[in-house]
Formats: structure tokens, C-alpha cells, sequence
């Protein structure tokens, strides 16, 4: 689990008792489909007839839009994740990557667990001769995908749950 025991209030929107925006909420949203997105391409390599994945992509961005609802989002985040789970290697942190991107629309902080799995997808499929480097790029493609006005939120939450997220957010 990637989740804190305790949770930073600017993760936790408005109407919960924190600070996040709807707005921001929907960014975060999207920046986790993106991450996921990105290494995507690696489950649907070995499993060419599960849409479970990219349906849960497709699910987070279309509750983002406010054209679905959080549950519907959340439900196919869990179908990702059952994708996942008989699956070994960068498929299978790439389909782990969708299923926590669409989960972002029940709890922000979902949003660590997408670019955690989708780094570490990166890091299952690059050369196994420098896999420091292969994170790097990844997590470092990832903060560029970051809405400007939040970028220090984030690199706060990965500075700060670091340990928790397979240390994959550190220099």
C-alpha cells in the first residue's frame, strides 16, 4: 500500500476537511492517466486482448471531464489491477499503474501510486545494466507532465512518501 498513515491535508479536497481543489483534484487525475499511459504500451505488448488497463485510463480522464462518476472510475481501477495480479514484470506494474491512476478519483494520493507502478514498469522492461538511470528518466519524463502549479505539492508528496513508493522518487 502507497498510502500514508497520516494524511497531508493538501491532498485531501475541500469538502473532506483538507485544502485540494476540484480542480486540482481533476489535474492530479490526469497527470496519473498520463504516467500511466506512458508505459501502457508494455502490458498491451503480452496481453493484447485486455482493455481492463486502458479502460481505466479511459475511466480517470472521463471522471475528470465529469462525464463519469468516482465510483464508476474507482471500479475500473480495481479490473486493472485484477489484470495485474497474475501477471509478473512490466506488465504488470503497467496495468498496476492504470488501475491506481483510475483510483485517483476516490483519493488524490493515488496519484503516487500511478507514477510509483508506471516507474517501476520503466525500470522492468529498460536494460537491466543501469536501472538507476532508467527511473531517473522515467520519474523525471513524469514531473515534466506536471501542471506548473503543481509541481511543488508533488515533489513535496514524493519527498515525503518516498520510503513508502519503493524509495523510486529520490535523486
Amino acid at each position: 500500500m502507497i498510502l500514508p498513515a497520516v494524511r497531508d491535508p493538501r491532498l485531501v479536497t475541500i469538502r473532506r476537511g483538507g485544502s485540494l481543489t476540484d480542480a486540482d483534484h481533476r489535474a492530479l487525475a490526469l497527470w496519473s492517466a498520463d504516467c500511466a499511459e506512458h508505459v501502457l504500451p508494455l502490458f498491451e505488448r503480452e496481453q493484447t486482448s485486455d482493455t481492463r488497463p486502458r479502460d481505466a485510463i479511459a475511466a480517470v480522464r472521463s471522471w475528470a471531464t465529469g462525464s463519469l462518476p468516482m465510483m464508476d472510475s474507482r471500479a475500473r481501477g480495481g479490473h486493472a489491477m485484477g489484470a495485474a495480479r497474475p501477471l509478473t514484470g512490466a506488465a504488470r506494474f503497467a496495468a498496476y499503474a492504470a488501475g491506481q491512476a483510475a483510483c485517483v478519483a476516490h483519493v488524490p494520493e493515488h496519484d503516487l501510486g500511478a507514477a510509483a507502478y508506471a516507474i517501476k514498469a520503466a525500470m522492468a522492461a529498460g536494460p537491466t545494466d543501469d536501472p538507476a538511470e532508467v527511473r531517473l528518466a522515467e520519474r523525471d519524463w513524469q514531473r515534466a507532465q506536471l501542471p506548473v502549479h503543481l509541481r511543488s505539492l508533488v515533489f513535496d508528496d514524493q519527498a515525503r512518501r518516498n520510503s513508502i513508493c519503493w524509495n523510486l522518487f529520490n535523486s
